[in-house]
């Protein structure tokens, strides 16, 4: 990827010359403290800034527009937004796409492409680009479908000769149409295929972090990609499905990148990082070269006596755990393959070894479940409470405190559970409070749960169409999100609240990421009988006909 860059601290890039160079501006939502705690947009700003031909500036969108004057500018030059003949947008959540038309409103650039009859260009990419980019496509000129492979620079040159030949909009947007990982839309022949770095297995191309500040959510931190993809198949993960093939970074790569950028902390990001054979090789070296570490959510059934020893001779007090499903029932339903005994053995390890802090996360609102599957999690939560009690570690001066959050099931696109109903608002209020009510008899062990209302606008947004454009530009234009539902006149509850029939077409099929429907139905039938299947297999993608995901 050529040169390796670092910004510390307060510290950042002086305003890029211009000289030849096309101007691109890098939108970032979540404000300054969110936006260097992700790692996504940093990579794509990394391989941006360090291509010749262009210059890249950053702005981050979220307050501006709500006062008059506020006008969007760049952090490096403060020039306006509306001089840049090409703004890109990173997304990384759904509830981004409110800033989108609000940021190009206090611009003075109309926020509908329909309303552009010449530059800038509006380019779209993150997750949500190749998740479902229907409800924002009216806003958006180009979207960039999947990860930024080898075909990303050359596709920024592209842009930059048309641009500086003088090619207007319309006359650009027909010569992209039809690049690979290119959705224009009402242009491009549809599905597009979803873009991957990489072969099945090998991660080419781990992302980190390019600013590393006390003001981000992961202080003085650099933020390092293990793995991407995950090779479990859990039925209502998102991330296992569009990141296919599950891939690791090589040791060797990752050790160039610390010893180049030279950080004071790494934090490990990934899907799956105990399932990486070079964790523990990898957490001694980092120790060897004085730096500190941090380690994302692991995997129950990884958590070793001998990893969590050294974690705890490193100075690791807090350990994260995911558990997901209340009973056995609902984790054979997302297939979530992780036994029990498993689970509460890393307790067991946890408390041992004295680990302050252990974070269990949960999903509620599974369709179908009932009480009973929350009784036995009440049981479980005894025993944990037992479990701790009983090691040395979990008493006394080195007692344990446990916190479980839980957030709504969401189902998303391109996974089994897109066919899903999501629970209503109601259930899931009396869900959380049941929890809540659960928990607080058992002291050091908090209960934190999500917005039931947040969690049924991510899914109205993640599962609806460009109908939902509207609803968009109503938030944007009203002060938020349940304002702009008392006014809109579409249908939630017909996006929500239903299970959708197997051949019913869906608004995110404009993208193909790689993994057969039929093979999603399958999955969704066998969900429904709480039958688990194999995940992806470890013999590697060209001995596997499951899913259909392209091999290379």
């Amino acid at each position: 990827m050529g040169a390796r860059t670092l910004y510390h601290g307060v510290s950042e890039p002086q305003a890029p010359d211009l000289g030849g160079r096309l101007p691109v501006a890098l939108a970032v939502p979540g404000g300054d403290k969110a936006a260097i705690s992700t790692l996504g947009w940093q990579a794509v700003y990394r391989m941006l800034a360090e291509e010749p031909g262009l210059a890249v500036e950053r702005v981050f969108p979220d307050k501006l527009g709500q006062t008059d004057g506020d006008a969007p500018k760049t952090r490096e030059s403060n020039s306006p937004l509306s001089s840049f003949p090409v703004i890109a947008w990173s997304a990384t959540f759904e509830e981004d796409f409110l800033n989108l038309p609000r940021m190009l409103q206090a611009a003075g650039v109309p926020p509908l492409a329909a309303e552009r009859p010449c530059l800038p260009l509006v380019i779209a990419g993150g997750p949500p680009a190749f998740l479902n980019p229907a409800p924002v496509a009216p806003f958006i000129d180009v979207f960039w479908v999947g990860e930024a492979d080898d075909h990303f620079i050359p596709f920024f040159r592209k842009l930059r000769a048309l641009v500086f030949d003088g090619a207007d909009r319309d006359a650009i947007l027909d010569a992209i149409k039809d690049d690979p990982g290119i959705w224009v839309p009402g242009r491009s022949r549809t599905p597009v295929r979803r873009l991957h770095t990489g072969a099945p297995g090998l991660l080419p191309d781990p992302a980190f972090s390019c600013f590393v500040s006390g003001r981000a959510t992961f202080r003085d931190t650099m933020l390092l990609e293990v793995n991407r993809g995950c090779p479990y198949g859990c039925r209502f993960c998102a991330a296992g499905y569009i990141y296919r093939p599950p891939r690791h970074a090589d040791m060797a790569e990752l050790q160039r990148i610390v010893e180049l950028t030279d950080p004071p902390k790494v934090g490990l990001v990934g899907t799956a990082l105990t399932d990486w054979p070079d964790l523990l090789p990898f957490l001694k070296w980092l120790h060897g070269k004085g730096k500190k570490f941090s380690l994302s959510s692991m995997r129950a059934d990884g958590v070793t006596e001998e990893l969590l020893t050294y974690l705890r001779e490193r100075g690791i007090r807090t350990v994260t755990l995911a558990l997901e499903g209340a009973s056995e029932r609902l984790r054979r339903m997302m297939s979530k393959k992780l036994k029990i005994e498993d689970f509460l053995n890393a307790v067991r390890l946890c408390a041992r070894h004295g680990v302050n802090h252990l974070k269990l996360y949960l999903i509620a609102g599974w369709p179908g479940e009932t009480d009973e599957d929350y009784a036995e999690l009440a049981a479980l939560l005894a025993e944990i409470v037992r479990i701790r009690s009983e090691e040395p570690g979990g008493r006394k001066s080195h007692f344990m405190r446990i916190t479980i959050g839980v957030s709504s099931l969401v189902p998303k696109p391109f996974t089994p559970f897109q066919w899903a109903p999501m629970a209503s608002e109601a259930a899931l209020s009396a869900r959380m409070k049941q929890l809540t009510r659960m928990a607080k008899p058992y002291k050091g062990i908090t209960l934190q749960h999500d917005d039931p209302f947040q969690a049924r606008l991510q899914g109205l947004l993640s599962r609806g169409g460009e109908e939902l454009a509207p609803f968009i530009l109503l938030a944007a234009e009203q002060g938020g999100w349940k304002k702009a539902l008392k006014l809109w006149d579409g249908d939630p509850f017909a996006i929500l609240d239903r299970e959708r029939a197997k051949d019913e077409p869906f608004p995110w099929e404009v993208i193909d990421v790689g993994v057969r429907r039929d093979h999603l139905w399958k999955e969704w039938e066998r969900a429904k009988e709480a039958r688990t299947s194999p995940g992806c297999s470890k013999q590697g993608c060209e001995k596997c006909v499951g899913c259909g995901v392209e091999k290379g």
